[in-house]
């Protein structure tokens, strides 16, 4: 019996290190909008959430987010691409954290440290686009080292007008 309880365990033991997919999460659907996610870092999934679907579509929305951190971050980089049909149709890259200039409030936080967020989130812009697309965001620190990193796929049929 305890045999078979130590291989089954040297078993699901086996199986968590050969995946290196995580699951995906949807963040929210309704009828016209659907949002999903699945982070891209091997080694670490993290926890988001959104208040209400509906919420995005107007300016500013609430959203929950929460972590552990894998390496510590002196300075914080995100990059994010807009992926059309598997083509990157645009890209943004922002420093938002470094040495005496810090725009997120768990700037400098230690290896093993948690990470939660939960408030007001400013897309920028009007409007989401309407159609099928996916989002890859990629958050690394002064080592280069990847923080967090998710793809979040869209299927926007929202009506602005």
């Amino acid at each position: 019996m305890k045999t078979s309880n130590v291989l089954v365990l040297i078993l699901v033991l086996l199986y968590i290190n050969a995946s290196t997919e995580w699951p995906t999460h949807t963040v929210c659907k309704e009828d016209n909008l659907e949002i999903h996610y699945k982070s891209c870092d091997p080694k670490q999934d993290f926890a988001f959430s959104i208040d209400r679907c509906s919420d995005v579509a107007s300016h500013t929305f609430n959203i929950r987010a929460a972590m552990v951190l894998r390496h510590s971050i002196k300075e914080l980089y995100v990059k994010v691409e807009l992926i059309i049909n598997g083509k990157t149709v645009l890209s943004y890259s922002e420093t938002l954290c470094e040495p005496g200039h810090s725009k997120l409030i768990f700037c400098g936080k230690k290896k093993g440290e948690h990470i939660y967020y939960e408030g007001p989130v400013t897309l920028g812009i009007k409007e989401i686009p309407q159609g099928d697309y996916t989002v890859s965001a990629k958050l690394t620190n002064e080592d280069h080292a990847t923080v967090a990193c998710a793809d979040f796929t869209v299927k926007n049929y929202l009506d602005y007008y």
